[in-house]
């Protein structure tokens, strides 16, 4: 079932391809080996040159980025960037299965026997000795382990203080604001269908679905893997096909090493973001996650709270549970 599964994601992913059009396409220009880091966006110029630094220090060779509608001089400016090849869309979101079936095309075509990173705008990835290590390293260690998929909890990171009391700029560490995080509050439960863990938790099921933690949004992710053209991302990079990528974990905690995708979402331009989606309703069960947003923040709510942690660095998230180096020495 899950084999057909996975054949009817390809198969639409190839037909979603025609709503794709090349704004500035230089993927000749990735070499065997290279890393690569695939995103969708829409409105997040603001975002874009720390994030491109960033994953550049990280040790990305080339991004390939699908821009869908923006109006905010994002597209014009990744177009500008010699590692970046990039698509528009002005196709619905929601019914590209919010993305993934124009990246799941994307990775078919560019990806094969790469190591493809797939993170949103606002999320950046940490890993075990990621202070002293390129990424090539880990992927060289996740090579020569036999190892195919790599996962990172999402960790919501959040301001002290209302999100609109420091004004986030251009180029910025957005850490540098969004400083503190949840260290505990998270509920796992393992998905049989697909293998996966599913995790749910932190603040925002804290303070946005304090009622109802259960419609809280997923926290799992599987967002660096061998690619191979036979894959393809089931929803988001939650889990994907085949189902033996997904088993990231022994257990909660366990051996096998991972990572964190620090998530930079609760800054100055989110209450500006949150009513563009509710306008637009292009995210999941009608926006339902958006909706909880609005209503929060006619509160003018403070996610900080006092077991909020702040943050230091890997080695605090590994001290916590938060990741793993595993047996990676």
């Amino acid at each position: 079932m899950l084999r057909l599964a996975r054949k009817r994601w390809l198969i639409r992913a190839f037909r979603k391809r025609r709503e794709l059009r090349a704004v500035s396409e230089r993927t000749a220009r990735i070499a065997p080996g290279n890393i690569l880091l695939y995103s969708t966006f829409r409105n997040e110029r603001v975002r874009l040159p720390f994030f491109l630094s960033y994953y550049r220090d990280l040790g990305v060779n080339h991004f390939l980025m699908v821009d869908n509608g923006s109006d905010d001089g994002g597209r014009e400016y990744l177009a500008a960037q010699p590692d970046v090849s990039l698509w528009t869309t002005g196709h619905s979101y929601k019914r590209s299965r919010f993305g993934v079936d124009w990246l799941n095309w994307l990775q078919f075509k560019y990806g094969h026997d790469h190591w493809c990173l797939v993170v949103d705008p606002d999320e950046f990835f940490v890993y075990p000795f990621c202070d002293t290590r390129p990424l090539r390293a880990l992927t060289d260690w996740l090579d020569a382990s036999s190892i195919k998929s790599f996962s990172a909890m999402l960790l919501d990171m959040y301001p002290k203080g209302p999100f609109d009391a420091q004004t986030y700029h251009e180029g910025q560490d957005p850490f540098e604001i969004a400083q503190w995080f949840d260290s505990g509050n998270y509920t796992i439960e393992r998905n049989r269908k697909y293998g996966n863990l599913w995790i749910q938790g932190g603040p925002r099921a804290r303070v946005f679905f304090a009622d109802l933690p259960e419609r809280a949004p997923a926290l799992n992710k599987v967002p660096l893997v061998k690619w191979h053209r036979s894959y393809a991302y089931a929803s988001s990079t939650h889990m994907l096909l085949p189902r033996g990528l997904n088993q990231v974990y022994d257990e909660w905690g366990g051996e096998k090493a991972s990572g964190v995708l620090l998530h930079a979402k609760f800054l100055d331009t989110f209450a500006r973001k949150a009513e563009e989606e509710m306008e637009r309703k292009q995210h999941y069960a009608n926006s339902h996650e958006y909706r909880a947003y609005r209503l929060a923040m006619a509160r003018e709510p403070d996610l900080w709270c006092k077991w909020s942690e702040k943050y230091i660095n890997w080695r605090q998230l590994e001290i916590l549970g938060l990741m793993s180096k595993g047996n990676w020495a």
